[in-house]
């Protein structure tokens, strides 16, 4: 999936498997959580650990699941923003097998610009903006 520029190992747990003995499906929703805040980290958007300084927050989320996910799985989640509206991202996340680059699961995201000091939402800030609108060419 050429696509995506950027992507997250994850490893999956022995916690992450329910009675159907694959992984469950609330986990997907992690697992796109973490690639989303790897992603916003590596394009220097957010240091990681000031959480009031992550300028976002999420509105809203979906996941279409494809294949099972099993414990001995070897997978990586792609991340890469398709639009940047006033004040919201629209994300996409591509949950691959690592060795063969199947989809096991696709999900979206919309995020929005928060100043969490203010309690609202604010216009994507012009460095963010460049930032994203290069790496994902968009």
């Amino acid at each position: 999936m050429s696509e995506y520029r950027f992507f997250h190992s994850i490893e999956i747990r022995y916690g992450d498997i329910d009675a159907q003995r694959h992984v469950n499906n609330a986990r997907h929703f992690t697992y796109m959580e973490q690639a989303r805040s790897k992603y916003i980290k590596a394009l220097g958007l957010w240091e990681g650990s000031d959480f009031d300084a992550i300028g976002i927050i999420l509105a809203e989320q979906s996941c279409r699941y494809i294949n099972p996910i099993q414990l001995e799985s070897d997978i990586k989640v792609g991340v890469r923003t398709v639009r940047l509206g006033e004040k919201s991202i629209e994300t996409q996340y591509s949950i691959q097998d690592s060795q063969t680059g199947d989809e096991l699961a696709v999900g979206q995201a919309t995020l929005v610009a928060y100043d969490y000091q203010l309690r609202k939402s604010i216009p994507i800030p012009d460095d963010w903006r460049v930032v994203i609108a290069s790496f994902d060419d968009i």
